[in-house]
């Protein structure tokens, strides 16, 4: 008898029968509350009735038509609607499946366009699952391990992670910068280093923001070496942090920008954005693939930009997350395991340490298991599984931010009494 591979570990013993906007019903009827949004991934809610006549209509006319081989209307239509969302400048774009893709076309491209091996990375991003993208990633060993020979050419720097260090945001901004540099004279000549990629927040990191002062930084020496910027919005994107794209809390200018996750409210698609000129760079069959800007996806896409548009709902995010960030300090006030509340918007994490100071990955995940028995899927990040994180889809209403206030603060009772 066949099964699924005893590797893959769930969160959560739920298993989901359908889904409303921001609820999950297992198959006895039992309504949770989902703040994972598939990691972040239905941003519209589960279902959103105008995604879904979206995707009924166009799986009723055309499902798949292969972009290398014919052009459809909704890839097209997509494309002249991102214009009125992506960063001034971003007029080329390129589509595929997931994150992980999007990650190796940037990647791909920033190598191609420069002529330069090497691409620095920050300390504790999360950039995917495949190889190259994993080779990239440095948020927990188990991204990356076990499949070496990984890819060369990625050098890694310091992220500004006030709570890591134990230090404040200035300390941790002067000394990822003053790092980056010696790590350009040591490491990386700037004459081969091709672009830094950064999340704007970190995701599987920890939910830790980045700050204005460091990516300026990071901008004023991509300029003055000819090193790319790229951004990775896949988890930040699409109105999660509050704003449309992360990078937006920090006047970040990106010179490629990825997306991916909540791009079409469930279904696989993925984007890079860059320059004319760097797009133009590209090597000749270096992008494509069978499903990438499937023509479902694409309709999903559009018809998620336009609810995302039309209902406010850039802006919910950042009410109802000033709502939910409220009601986990809350918490964390009562309870001294939970030292720090942070992220942007609906993107927010706990995170858990022990009499120490150490990570406590162990109640972190005692939390989590607990609210889920409660009625509140949440998933952990971290280094250790040491932060708690927030993430419902952006539809997320003022009463059920307090519901899950609520049972989050009773969760945390729970384990920690």
């Amino acid at each position: 008898m066949a099964e699924l591979s005893s590797i893959l570990k769930q969160a959560t013993g739920v298993i989901a029968a359908r889904g409303e906007g921001v609820h999950l019903y297992d198959e006895d009827g039992r309504r949770y509350l989902d703040f994972t949004a598939g990691i972040g991934v239905t941003s519209t809610g589960h279902c959103h009735p105008r995604v879904v006549e979206a995707a009924q209509r166009q799986v009723a006319t055309l499902i798949h038509a292969q972009y290398t081989t014919v052009m459809h209307r909704p890839l097209l239509d997509l494309v002249d609607r991102l214009s009125e969302v992506l960063p001034a400048g971003l007029d080329r774009m390129f589509f595929a499946n997931s994150g992980s893709e999007g990650v190796e076309a940037a990647l791909r491209l920033a190598r191609q366009s420069t002529a330069r091996p090497n691409v620095v990375v920050f300390h504790g991003g999360f950039h995917g699952r495949t190889v190259a993208a994993a080779s990239m990633t440095t948020s927990g060993t188990k991204f990356r391990a076990g499949f070496s020979p990984i890819m060369g050419g990625v050098v890694i720097a310091p992220f500004p992670n006030p709570t890591h260090y134990g230090w404040s945001e200035e300390e941790a901004t002067d000394f990822a910068l003053r790092e980056l540099d010696y790590l350009l004279q040591t490491v990386t000549t700037p004459a081969e280093t091709a672009a830094f990629f950064v999340e704007p927040v970190l995701g599987e990191g920890g939910y830790v923001p980045a700050n204005t002062r460091f990516l300026a930084g990071l901008r004023e020496r991509a300029d003055r070496h000819g090193i790319l910027l790229v951004l990775d919005e896949v988890q930040t994107g699409w109105g999660r942090t509050g704003k449309f794209w992360g990078g937006d809390h920090f006047d970040a200018r990106a010179d490629i920008l990825i997306t991916a996750k909540g791009l079409a409210s469930g279904f696989p698609l993925s984007a890079i954005a860059a320059r004319a000129d760097l797009m133009e760079k590209a090597w000749p069959g270096s992008q494509g693939g069978t499903y990438g800007a499937n023509a479902v996806a694409c309709a999903a896409a559009i018809a998620t930009l336009d609810v995302i548009l039309s209902e406010g709902l850039v802006q919910n995010s950042a009410d109802r997350g000033a709502e939910l960030r409220a009601a986990l300090r809350e918490v964390a006030s009562q309870h001294k395991n939970i030292t720090d509340v942070r992220g942007l918007g609906l993107m927010l994490g706990n995170e858990f340490r022990d009499a120490n100071g150490d990570p406590d990955g162990a109640t972190a995940a005692a939390a989590q298991q607990e609210a889920a028995k409660r009625g509140l899927l949440l998933l952990t990040c971290g280094a250790w599984g040491e932060v708690v994180r927030f993430i419902p889809a952006l539809v997320v209403d003022s009463e059920q931010v307090k519901e899950a206030g609520a049972i989050w603060a009773e969760a945390v009772t729970a384990v920690t009494a």
